[in-house]
């Protein structure tokens, strides 16, 4: 069965990230997929917020990796937008990041391949003045979708 999540403001969008991060442990990889402005960046401030960050969350469009020391392991946030090639994901080390911490991956079309299949994807799409969600948890047995 196929659900959305329909996110009408800030709080809403906040409280969804709230909720996701109460469900994260270390080993966690998300893929958040989402044109420039869809909220991916506002999720992962809040996401990291409630798994106990203090530092100041941003986007890490220029340097590829920010590392984020939360209560009870590393949150590893990427931008994979300006990278060229599969490759450079290598050179980065992300594949050894999982077994450190949880990853956040924005822009992650170029990973999708190398890193495991066992994941949970977020398509975050703008749609008027709201913000329309879909979740799928590959981790497990099978795809789950939820919301």
């Amino acid at each position: 069965m196929k659900k959305e999540l329909i996110l009408k403001n800030e709080e809403e969008s906040k409280q969804f990230a709230v909720t996701l991060a109460k469900q994260a442990k270390k080993g966690d990889i998300y893929f958040l997929y989402g044109e420039l402005g869809a909220g991916k960046t506002f999720f992962v401030t809040n996401f990291c917020r409630e798994l106990g960050v203090t530092d100041y969350v941003s986007s890490p469009s220029y340097v590829l990796l920010n590392e984020y020391d939360a209560k009870d392991f590393t949150v590893f946030h990427l931008d994979l937008y300006r990278l060229g090639s599969p490759e450079e994901i290598y050179e980065l080390g992300i594949t050894d990041f999982t077994e450190e911490g949880l990853l956040l991956i924005e822009w992650p079309e170029i990973a999708e391949e190398i890193l495991p299949e066992e994941r949970i994807e977020i398509y975050f799409e703008v749609v008027d003045n709201y913000r329309k969600v879909k979740i799928i948890d590959r981790r497990g047995n099978g795809a789950e979708e939820r919301t």
